[in-house]
């Protein structure tokens, strides 16, 4: 019986393609699986001898070999949970095994849609599944991120980001457009994933159809499978033996011991691609100018030592080796990639021989008390740990380096890694459910639930919002936040600036501090130069107004140029990312089209008068009011005792901790200031000015009743350490209650 269900032509099997896939109308032996038939049965073209050739690559997947095990399973039940190892098939073939089911049911359920973590990913995954099925990209198979849509009405496959599907149910609750959903590397236990596994629950109650797919790394099945109840496994095992190294005492000195380590590994002649997994960006940026400048001096004859950084938070290429561009280069190269946490699903490459991880990882994690977020350096998880491991499960003599002892990984390392639910600001998340709450979605059984002190900050800070009505429900400005692709806070200050004229430079303003940084990090010995660059867009009310003068230089530039090389060009003459501004172009247009649609009221652009300025800063400070305290600040210049600071974390560009281009020129000026890694410090000329604007917003909340200004002190950093935490809020006096106007039929709280 098992010889007759494994037979690769067996009829059991042929039932997956029926009719749609039987080109005689009942003739039995047009029914071919997809990959006998000559012609495409997505598009209808004669196959090309590409994708023949990849056929082949597939069948070698350790994924292959469960195709028929899924397809049964995927016919009988509604859930599937897939485990494999990091690169064993599962994100590229399991859509496209998917994708033939919803064909041969005729599409009467919807396409197939598959979710990412990262945005790199579902791009790449989109553009080599589209190879594979030999099918346009953009038209079969597509993808949408953030700020980007590559599909049309005809898209059967389509990846996004687990985000973006999560916005999808504000207009659609029930997904009632797909008949296949594909949740992917739920391991990494992002925000938006959660979320979906608790809310797709009561949506696969609601639609029977629905089927739901969870592809995961062997290390959280256990939880998954109690969470969804007694569902089919599918498990692929593909690990090959590796040699694991550990140097205990390289810890001490980590970043010293990854160095050596380099160029030894690269002296010795042996062949295969280095990965190193640092801590931060910031060690990713040290190591990539030392192993640069180093690698300059080595014997030639040993091979070129390509350096590749590879930051995970930020929208850049995977690292995925262009073999044809290999074979006509004639010198061996060999690369070095750099990267972070949560890079393990960015490395695509088969040529990795050597891996060396330092074991620790710098998180971002959320003080809801303090409205902060803190950066915490901490050993990695066990499964981080194993899953960096599986990088070089392709290949029989790879060698993973770990700079650390055996001891601290079964002792200090926790088994698997936290939620971003229990560590992240949920403001965003508590507004989505109060969104879909609309269509009865709300209650959502999260597989860890949040910090209940973190859920109230949110609810508290939505209602500082305005976005909830006085029942706790979202209110009609709170629908119109939702709409925004956006912080709230942010959101909240794009719908402010409405009331102040300055939509335009505010929506400017949110798609710089919304793409990535627009200032490039400027080459050993050329800080000055970069520096005098980037005076030239300096702008005396701070850096905001700066990434204004930034944009609007970049556009004239575009403008006037021929071509886009032009642009390019003068991008590289100033040092800024031409990159990260086009994204800030095509994000800016989004929001406009939103601002549009709704029709919310638009002035025309004023931006260098005294007033527009002073609107721009009350936009601001309408969203991020809530970051306003006064501390104790003695070492500060002047002798100033206490200076308002405003953290905003969120809504700011990377640039320089020491802000040089303000240095000349802040004298005794209000600063808001940031974060001290390399982000920009903002500041609002007048500690008056700043004081009487935030003081506007905490009137509001005294006017109706509540008593919950957020105008505070925060205790100094000596008086933490000695005694106990004072409370994160302390109400201060008000000089006036001020009301700054309100838009058509909102009111603000």
């Amino acid at each position: 019986m098992e010889e007759e269900l494994d037979g690769p032509n067996s009829a059991s099997e042929k039932r997956y393609f029926p009719e749609s896939l039987d080109s005689s109308d009942g003739d039995e032996e047009g029914i071919l699986a997809c990959e006998d038939l000559e012609l495409n049965p997505f598009d209808g073209l004669p196959y090309s001898s590409r994708y023949y050739k990849l056929l082949k690559e597939r069948e070698d997947l350790p994924i292959w070999k469960e195709k028929y095990s899924f397809m049964e399973n995927l016919l009988q039940n509604q859930i599937v949970i897939v485990s494999g190892d990091a690169k064993c098939g599962k994100s590229s073939q399991v859509p496209q095994w998917c994708a033939e089911y919803c064909l041969s049911v005729r599409y009467q359920h919807g396409g197939v849609v598959c979710t990412q973590v990262h945005a790199q990913s579902a791009v790449q995954l989109a553009l080599r599944v589209a190879d594979e099925m030999d099918v346009n990209i953009g038209h079969e198979v597509g993808y949408v991120i953030p700020f980007e849509n590559c599909c049309a009405s005809e898209t059967i496959l389509r990846y996004c980001t687990d985000s973006m599907l999560q916005r999808e149910m504000m207009s659609s609750p029930f997904l009632g457009s797909y008949g296949v959903i594909i949740l992917d590397d739920v391991h990494e236990r992002s925000i938006a994933t959660d979320v979906l596994l608790g809310l797709l629950k009561d949506v696969l109650m609601a639609r029977p159809e629905l089927k739901l797919i969870i592809n995961s790394s062997p290390h959280l099945i256990g939880k998954l499978t109690s969470y969804y109840g007694n569902v089919p496994l599918i498990e692929v095992r593909k690990q090959q033996p590796v040699e694991v190294v550990y140097l205990s005492g390289a810890h001490r000195e980590s970043f010293e011991s990854i160095l050596r380590l380099i160029f030894e590994i690269h002296q010795s002649g042996e062949k295969g691609d280095i990965v190193v997994f640092l801590a931060c960006e910031q060690d990713i940026e040290k190591a990539y100018e030392i192993v640069c400048q180093e690698g300059s001096n080595l014997n030639p004859d040993l091979g070129e030592l390509v350096v590749v950084p590879l930051y995970p938070e930020e929208k850049c290429a995977l690292f995925k080796p262009n073999e044809e561009a290999e074979k006509r280069c004639q010198v061996y190269q060999r690369r070095v990639v750099l990267t972070a946490s949560s890079g393990e699903s960015l490395i695509w490459s088969n040529t990795v021989k050597f891996v060396i991880d330092v074991g620790m990882e710098r998180r971002k994690v959320y003080n809801p008390r303090i409205r902060a977020n803190s950066l915490v350096t901490q050993p990695i998880s066990q499964s981080q740990a194993e899953i960096r491991k599986q990088i070089l499960g392709s290949s029989s003599s790879g060698k993973l380096f770990c700079l650390y002892s055996e001891e601290l990984a079964s002792k200090d390392m926790r088994p698997l890694k936290p939620a971003e639910m229990q560590e992240a600001n949920l403001t965003g998340m508590v507004l989505f459910m109060k969104r879909i709450d609309i269509a009865g979605l709300g209650h959502c059984d999260f597989m860890n639930r949040p910090a209940p002190e973190s859920l109230m900050q949110a609810l508290e800070d939505l209602d500082y919002l305005a976005a909830l009505d006085n029942d706790g429900n979202l209110s009609e400005f709170g629908i119109i936040m939702s709409e925004f692709p956006l912080d709230p806070q942010l959101s909240k200050s794009i719908l402010a600036s409405c009331e102040f004229d300055c939509v335009e430079e505010m929506l400017t303003i949110a798609a710089m501090v919304t793409a990535p940084s627009c200032f490039s990090s400027p080459p050993r010995g050329a800080e000055e130069a970069a520096l005098t660059c980037w005076k030239t867009f300096l702008h005396p009310e701070g850096d905001h107004f700066t990434l204004i003068n930034v944009y609007k230089a970049y556009q004239d530039t575009a403008l006037n140029s021929t071509s886009e090389h032009g642009v390019e060009k003068w991008c590289h003459d100033y040092f800024l990312n031409c990159c990260a501004l086009r994204a800030a172009d095509v994000i800016r247009a989004e929001l406009l089209e939103i601002v549009k649609r709704i029709e919310l009221p638009c002035a025309e652009p004023a931006f260098g008068s005294k007033e527009n300025a002073l609107n721009i800063k009350k936009a601001l400070l309408s969203g991020y009011f809530m970051q306003a305290v006064e501390r104790g600040c003695p070492k500060l210049e002047h002798g100033c005792k206490h200076v308002l600071h405003m953290v905003v974390r969120e809504i700011l560009g990377c640039f320089y901790s020491n802000s040089s281009l303000h240095k000349e020129k802040h004298g005794t000026s209000t600063w808001i200031s940031s974060s001290a890694w390399k982000r920009p410090h903002i500041r609002v000329t007048g500690l008056d000015e700043l004081k009487h604007l935030a003081s506007e917003h905490v009137a509001r909340d005294m006017a109706d009743g509540s008593g919950c200004g957020r105008l505070g002190e925060l205790p100094d950093a000596d008086t933490q350490a000695g005694r106990p935490a004072a409370p994160a809020v302390r109400l201060l006096p008000l000089q006036e209650d001020a009301r700054v106007g309100s838009l058509p039929q909102v009111q603000h709280r």
